[in-house]
């Protein structure tokens, strides 16, 4: 069988059941520092598929990119939804699993089975006035951006005109954040508790448990002002389209979209400010031209910000790289290996300004993020604004000693310690920016900005640095 990738030809698959392979762990320390060298290793030893051990439970790991798509393409023969785990309803999955709380909120991106069709029919209506560049919600949500990175800009300058900040505390991670406010419709700035407590859930510390329930509230609080008073938002365009959500639904929604976009987005920013700053002569060109997205094109191909996805599970035993997958295994794809698969990459050429489209950092398929554009939309603007305002950009570490988090799903950086040289705009948008009336259409009052949890911290982080 011939494809684009390369010649393959019949192989003799090993029958072996998955829980009996006794897999090596996936979540080491050789993976949270050098993740690209666990990928190659099991390529080498198991090739395009291989077994995992997470955090005590086996799955499949797809490491090939062709394999991947034929997992992300087919939802019928690889299905979300963990009733088709066929482990948990055995009673095998450990009831403390590190992993279950996040697979157990059932949102969109986890959701199986006949709910799925209709939700994510009213998730395409409810994101569409946003993903539209023709539709006033759009050029809103457009402005919105821009105005909260000439905010968190004009910040950083209260440090000095010159300095060192870290731009994914001071920037990257509180951008989407602010934006997804504005998206969910908190009024003003009364969302930013909730922000602070989305940190606190996604960074995993000590008091991410009680983040967590007091998020939900919030989100639940905010679900049920909008049934009652609807407005031009996510939420209420969300409710209008599926009008059966019940108010706890509504809030898992609301969470997914305010952690996966915030983070997603967040470690998206940052990725690219890294490509730009430390990438070859074509990346530079690429911004120089006014192309963010090719360089953000580029930075998902190395650095996927999603680096593996929710796990599907075999519909029937199913011949999948060189190993059976049987029915009710669960089958994890990994973006960032199946990016490295040689087959692929081997065919991506590396000295042209136009990156490849053909990157697996929003899925593939029917079930490709539904937030995709937004997500797009969000990040280039802010990388694009900071590159106007700031005459230069430097990292204050070598590339190879920057500080990187990881998680079975998500990979971005701790911080983002950088040498600054603000513009000569440093105290106020640039000229040709965010017109005073549109500014003050989308940002709170001082007073409030001045009150809330958000903007002490950030605040805090200037002082800090002084």
């Amino acid at each position: 069988m011939e494809s684009q990738w390369g010649v393959g030809g019949s192989v003799d698959l090993d029958d072996t059941r998955l829980e009996e392979l006794s897999p090596q762990p996936l979540l080491t320390r050789d993976y949270e520092t050098r993740p690209a060298l666990v990928y190659e290793r099991l390529r080498q030893q198991h090739g395009p598929v291989a077994p995992v051990d997470l955090l005590g439970v086996p799955a499949w790991l797809v490491l090939g990119y062709r394999e991947a798509l034929q997992v992300l393409q087919d939802n019928d023969g690889f299905p979300k939804g963990l009733e088709n785990w066929r482990a948990r309803s055995e009673g095998r999955v450990p009831a403390d699993w590190p992993l279950g709380p996040s697979l157990e909120v059932n949102h969109i991106l986890i959701q199986g089975g006949p709910g799925y069709r209709p939700l994510r029919t009213a998730w395409d209506v409810a994101l569409k006035p946003f993903q539209d560049p023709r539709h006033p919600q759009a050029k809103r949500l457009k402005a919105a951006v821009t105005a909260y990175a000439d905010e968190l800009i004009t910040l950083v300058g209260q440090g000095g005109e010159t300095g060192v900040a870290d731009l994914s505390a001071q920037f990257s991670r509180p951008l989407p954040l602010m934006v997804a406010s504005h998206l969910l419709g908190f009024p003003g700035s009364q969302g930013d508790d909730a922000l602070m407590d989305m940190w606190r859930v996604l960074d995993a510390g000590p008091d991410a448990e009680a983040a967590l329930e007091r998020l939900l509230a919030t989100l639940a609080e905010l679900a049920a002002t909008k049934l009652e008073k609807p407005g031009d938002d996510f939420p209420s365009y969300l409710l209008a389209a599926h009008p059966d959500l019940s108010l706890d639904h509504l809030a898992r929604e609301l969470f997914m979209l305010l952690g996966m976009t915030s983070d997603h987005v967040g470690i998206l920013i940052s990725n690219t400010v890294v490509e730009v700053i430390s990438g070859e002569g074509s990346v530079r060109a690429s911004l120089s031209a006014g192309m963010v997205r090719e360089a953000m094109n580029r930075s998902v191909m190395r650095k996927p910000p999603l680096v593996n996805f929710v796990p599907r599970f075999a519909a029937e035993d199913t011949p999948l790289g060189n190993y059976t997958i049987r029915a009710g295994d669960p089958v994890w794809v990994s973006s960032a290996a199946a990016h490295a698969d040689p087959l692929f990459a081997d065919h991506v050429a590396s000295g042209t300004t136009i990156s490849t489209r053909a990157h697996l950092s929003w899925g593939a398929g029917p079930r490709q993020c539904p937030a995709r554009e937004l997500a797009s939309t969000v990040a280039a603007a802010g990388v694009g604004r900071l590159f106007e305002r700031f005459d230069y950009l430097d990292l204050a570490l070598p590339a190879d000693q920057l500080p990187w988090r990881s998680s079975p799903f998500m990979r971005g950086l701790r911080s983002l310690p950088v040498r600054y040289e603000l513009s000569a705009a440093a105290v106020r948008p640039p000229a040709g920016g965010l017109a005073p009336e549109a500014a003050e259409e989308v940002l709170p009052d001082p007073s409030a900005r001045q009150r809330s949890s958000l903007w002490r911290y950030l605040t805090g982080l200037i002082r800090g640095g002084r």
